[in-house]
């Protein structure tokens, strides 16, 4: 195995557009060495890294064999697709992008199913009604049979689907799907309704950690860089410099940190800065006015690097 630092990554479309400018905005960017056509790739200006482009379930399955160190994927595959998630791998990071629930849904028809507990009620007299027990249609085999347990299902059989799960009702080949979904509207153009306590997994892209790869030297220290500057730019995103000219007590101090999430980082004279929350920073300057402040700017941060780094720390405990 390399000693490298291997990043797995979506090799097309808009979750390869979306991963590349979520490493991007934490100033890393990813190379293709021979365009779009190459495999294989690098992050510039950091050594020790290779980038693999692959499939989103190709990914998945790297992470568990242990064969990339990080990899942007989904949680649904995640949860499907390996076994005992939570001792093979470590999700470091929700993105913001690839969202979609992972849901049961049955016909609109069925008017006394609205929930689980329903389900559950209908699968018991499945059977003698119809000689058959309920058939659940899902590319989710694994995921579907944990929450059908969970929730007293047990008289159905899966149907894996391997093309349009959601026409299988209306085809005659399932009485009902687990599928994932993002706005709902393929599901009710088939004539399909979600149950009410359904909605199996909130899924979105994740930075996926895998607590299998060979962590050498080279790969923890590539990896502490990436996480550094990842959460620098996230903690830049959810912060505002906020400045006020004005006289400061301690108590004022303490009430600016308590109400509004406001750190004093910066005091010259009467001028303080403030770290702010970026929800927070238009009260704290009405605040601040408030309290006698002439004036009161704010600004955007490219970058707040702190010595403690919570993403490299959480995974630096679970590898060891």
């Amino acid at each position: 195995m390399t000693q490298k630092l291997i990043v797995a990554t979506p090799s097309k479309g808009r979750l390869q557009e979306n991963a590349n400018a979520f490493f991007a905005r934490a100033g890393l960017e990813l190379t293709q060495g021979r365009g779009a056509r190459d495999y294989r790739g690098a992050i510039a200006g950091l050594d020790g890294v290779e980038v693999a482009f692959l499939s989103a379930s190709e990914i998945t399955s790297r992470l568990a064999r242990g064969e990339a160190h990080f990899g942007i994927t989904g949680e649904d595959l995640v949860r499907e697709e390996i076994a005992d998630p939570d001792s093979k791998i470590e999700l470091l990071a929700p993105l913001g992008f690839g969202h979609a629930n992972v849901v049961v849904a049955a016909p609109q028809a069925w008017i006394d199913v609205r929930a689980m507990a329903d389900l559950a009620d209908i699968a018991d007299g499945f059977r003698a009604r119809h000689g058959r027990g309920l058939r659940v249609a899902t590319k989710y085999v694994n995921t579907t049979r944990r929450f059908f347990a969970q929730h007293g299902v047990g008289d159905y059989r899966i149907v894996e689907s391997s093309g349009a799960t959601e026409g299988a009702p209306a085809a005659g080949s399932a009485d009902l799907i687990v599928d994932i979904t993002t706005t709902g509207a393929t599901l009710a153009a088939n004539a399909l309704k979600v149950l009410e306590d359904g909605v199996i997994l909130r899924s979105q892209a994740n930075l996926v950690a895998s607590l299998a790869a060979p962590w050498s030297e080279t790969a923890r220290e590539a990896a502490r860089v990436i996480l550094s500057r990842i959460a620098a730019e996230e903690a830049a995103r959810t912060t505002r410099e906020v400045r006020a000219a004005l006289p400061l007590s301690d108590e004022t101090l303490r009430a600016a940190e308590a109400t509004f999430g406001a750190r004093l980082r910066e005091r010259q004279g009467e001028t303080a800065t403030f770290a702010c929350p970026t929800k927070h920073a238009p009260a704290l300057a009405d605040w601040l006015i408030g309290k006698g402040a002439q004036s009161v700017t704010s600004a955007r941060l490219d970058y707040v690097f702190n010595a403690g780094n919570a993403l490299w720390g959480r995974l630096a405990g679970r590898i060891g």
